[in-house]
């Protein structure tokens, strides 16, 4: 229990702070974010056991509304109750740079792009704005740890995990959900990818003009399929290409088209659908001639990226 408490006591100490960007010295960092969806679970990041012994090599999660921290600083608690214990450590002993990370997410309900924009905007600059008050907080108490803060982005869903399907979801437009606390110097990433060390796969060629998957690459459909079931954490990007002999609507047409088929391959094989995204570039990024039907060949594929 009191592990526990302790570790709430943080989330309320600790607004946001994440990895600042690695900068040479004396540069001005110039954006506090990390941008993009990252595709994280919160049971990732779950160290309660370890929260009591600040260890410098784990991240801690802290499931704490970082929207009521100016509401608090308002009110300079000069007794901060079970939280105390954290405080003195903080406020009595020099250690290195504390990294806070706010994490919001844009409500996955929410479609309309532009209206996620907008939400995109209005999360970073409402959660910069309240880990700047505690910072001035904190160095208003002469609190010794230097914070730096950050603000990133989460797919809800991903970050939810299989809790998403089973549990009550917020309706907030803008959900906060949460802070990462990280104490210490060392090199790490705190958004680390599920599909670091991830088995690589062959691209899918196709011959010119078709989106037909020969017979000779049902093996490796049955081998993508097994790995992916086998890593349930793991998902799988098809991105198609083509070569550059059509207009480039025709192009970019049969490059999906041809992720399309590979993603009904999958999906007959128990690949669950919302696991599979597709892309197409059409003629872009060109690995061989054009000028070569052997080029051509290179050229008109789908690539096949565990992410």
């Amino acid at each position: 229990m009191k592990k526990l408490i302790l570790f709430a006591v943080v989330a309320v100490l600790f607004p946001l702070a994440i990895p600042a960007q690695n900068a040479k010295k004396g540069a001005k960092v110039v954006s506090p974010f990390i941008e993009g969806k990252q595709k994280v679970r919160k049971a990732d990041y779950d160290s309660i056991w370890k929260f009591t012994t600040f260890d410098a090599k784990k991240i801690y999660y802290c499931d704490f509304d970082y929207s009521s921290i100016p509401t608090l600083i308002e009110e300079r608690r000069p007794d901060w109750g079970n939280f105390s214990p954290v405080m003195n450590y903080l406020t009595t002993v020099s250690r290195s740079p504390m990294r806070v990370c706010a994490i919001f997410a844009v409500n996955p309900t929410i479609d309309d792009e532009n209206t996620r924009q907008q939400l995109i905007e209005q999360g970073k600059a409402e959660a910069l704005e309240a880990l700047q008050t505690y910072q001035s907080w904190a160095a208003d108490e002469k609190m010794k740890n230097k914070l730096q803060l950050n603000v990133a982005q989460v797919d809800y869903r991903y970050w939810q995990g299989n809790e998403y399907f089973s549990n009550e979801q917020p309706s907030d437009p803008l959900i906060h959900v949460g802070l990462l606390l990280y104490f210490g110097t060392k090199k790490i990433n705190m958004f680390p990818s599920a599909a670091e060390g991830a088995k690589k796969f062959n691209d899918v060629k196709f011959f010119p003009n078709d989106a037909t998957v020969v017979e000779s690459w049902e093996p490796m459909m049955d081998s993508l399929a097994t790995y992916l079931k086998e890593n349930d954490r793991l998902e799988v990007m098809l991105r198609g290409y083509s070569d550059n002999s059509g207009t480039e609507a025709y192009n970019l047409g049969l490059s999906r088209q041809r992720a399309v088929e590979i993603k009904k391959k999958l999906t007959m094989r128990g690949v669950s659908e919302y696991r599979i995204e597709i892309e197409a570039k059409g003629a872009e990024d060109p690995i061989g001639d054009n000028n070569t039907y052997e080029g051509r060949i290179a050229n008109n594929r789908v690539a096949i990226i565990i992410q």
